[in-house]
């Protein structure tokens, strides 16, 4: 596999739109819903996935562990973006069965149909898990809330109707290609969900975030991210903004709450991290694209960044995936 620099494979007109850009999905698996009051089912958690549920019909209630819960209505979509565990029910009086214990049909190794309740008031839901690899993507995940809710009454999320309108019209006739059309849809709406929260949330504009909204910063961090093989520096950094030295360096610090030689050793982890799941390169030649002196010293300092040396990180990734 052919890596390229990130800069030739896309530019965007903002960092933060390029971490947008790379919220790439996969892993995905599907759940249709078709549930009477009264119901209510328990979710384990899941930390290394998005979760979602869209309202197709109806409503229910989402309760967290620690008690905190939102009433959802038809139109609605809830990205629980860390994976959680919680509960989904008619009523907050519902008991919740955990899932694993209710009968489902599976319609593709990664689409499943759930018919479930007690013949009362009917609540429609698709519901899904994805995942991120990238690891600016994995980044902005991090910072999230555990609970981001899209409702269709809202003027600025009048599109939202028709497009959840769309998935639960190919969920119900479950034609040739209905499961990569709700793919392609359930993509557009996290990414959609976490562009909201972002210009909605004054957190959104602290820390990390915040630095790459920042018009010097920013770009900073976007020529890091682009070009993690460059032999970076501080000075070079700081020419590439146009700042001096110390101002760069005091600036990037106050706003991203590390040095900036740091966050690009980090970064470049990040990287290696992504080419050992999935390429076949030599640790030697990793080492040598990420300007180390020697496998040996790429070795150290990556299981002392990790905790664990690159072919252990590498055999636990592969296992993982030919697994998942």
């Amino acid at each position: 596999m052919r890596i390229e620099p990130l800069e030739t494979a896309f530019r965007s007109v903002d960092p933060l739109g390029e971490a947008l850009h790379s919220l790439h999905m996969s892993g995905t698996f599907y759940s249709r819903s078709e549930l009477t009051a009264p119901w209510g089912i328990e979710l384990p958690p899941m930390p290394d996935c998005l979760m979602f549920h869209v309202v197709t019909k109806g409503r229910c209630w989402i309760e967290f562990p620690n008690g905190d819960r939102e009433e959802l209505e038809s139109g609605d979509f809830a990205l629980i973006p860390h994976g959680q565990g919680h509960a989904i029910a008619d009523s907050l009086q519902t008991e919740a069965i955990n899932i694993f214990e209710l009968e489902r049909e599976s319609v593709s190794p990664r689409y499943e149909l759930l018919n479930y309740g007690g013949g009362g008031d009917a609540t429609h839901l698709v519901c899904g898990a994805v995942s991120v690899e990238d690891p600016a993507a994995q980044r902005v995940v991090s910072l999230l809330p555990k609970l981001i809710l899209m409702q269709t009454h809202t003027p600025e999320n009048d599109w939202l109707l028709d497009t959840i309108r769309l998935m639960a019209s190919e969920a119900e006739r479950l034609k040739p290609g209905g499961d990569t059309i709700i793919t392609r849809v359930s993509d557009i709406l996290v990414v959609q969900a976490i562009r909201h929260w972002l210009a909605s949330s004054p957190l959104a504009k602290t820390g990390w975030l915040g630095a790459l909204q920042d018009e010097q910063i920013g770009k900073a961090i976007a020529q890091i991210h682009r070009n993690p093989t460059q032999p970076w520096s501080v000075d070079h950094l700081a020419g590439k903004i146009g700042m001096s030295r110390s101002a760069f360096a005091k600036r990037f610090m106050d706003l991203v709450g590390e040095p900036p030689m740091q966050y690009v050793r980090k970064w470049r982890f990040q990287v290696a991290t992504g080419w050992l799941r999935d390429t076949d390169l030599p640790l030697a030649e990793i080492a040598e694209r990420l300007n180390y002196e020697s496998e040996a010293s790429f070795n150290r300092a990556f299981k002392q960044f990790t905790g664990q040396t690159p072919g252990a990180i590498r055999r636990r990734l592969r296992r993982a995936r030919a697994t998942g």
